[in-house]
């Protein structure tokens, strides 16, 4: 343990406690994708529900869709918060932040069923992945330079 804390600052946990924020978020948002497939009828393993077969398909793939691009997503934001954290770890954690609360409203507004107020507040998750972006560029250049 010893090894780690020397290399890593100890800023450095804000950054996975946000990383872990952000993990309980996707459980939610995978629940409320359950939750929707009871009120619509739309069993499993149907990954999107048709809509010349079903009623509520669009209202159904809407909270679907809002879950599976923050799948999507997730795996860069993690090694953007992961690789930028490690210099900027307090700026990385406000950006990750942004992110997260974000990517929550970017869901709710999904999940309305129209697509379009996914973006009302759910647009500035973008800003925290630019920032985190510029985070980890300066983390790399920092190693090349040393």
């Amino acid at each position: 343990m010893a090894a780690i804390t020397e290399f890593l600052p100890k800023e450095y946990g804000y950054v996975v406690l946000v990383l872990v924020f952000y993990c309980f978020l996707n459980l939610w948002m995978g629940a409320q994708v359950g939750r929707a497939r009871k009120r619509y009828n739309v069993p499993y393993p149907t990954l999107y529900a048709i809509e010349s077969e079903n009623k509520d398909a669009k209202l159904f793939n809407c909270v679907q869709r809002g879950h599976q691009n923050s799948l999507e997503m997730m795996p860069m934001y993690f090694i953007l918060m992961i690789l930028g954290g490690m210099k900027h770890p307090c700026i990385s954690t406000g950006l990750g932040l942004l992110y997260n609360v974000s990517r929550f409203f970017y869901f709710k507004g999904y999940a309305t069923g129209d697509p379009m107020k996914r973006l009302t507040i759910g647009k500035y998750g973008f800003l925290g992945l630019l920032g985190l972006m510029i985070c980890t560029i300066s983390f790399g250049v920092t190693l090349i330079l040393g």
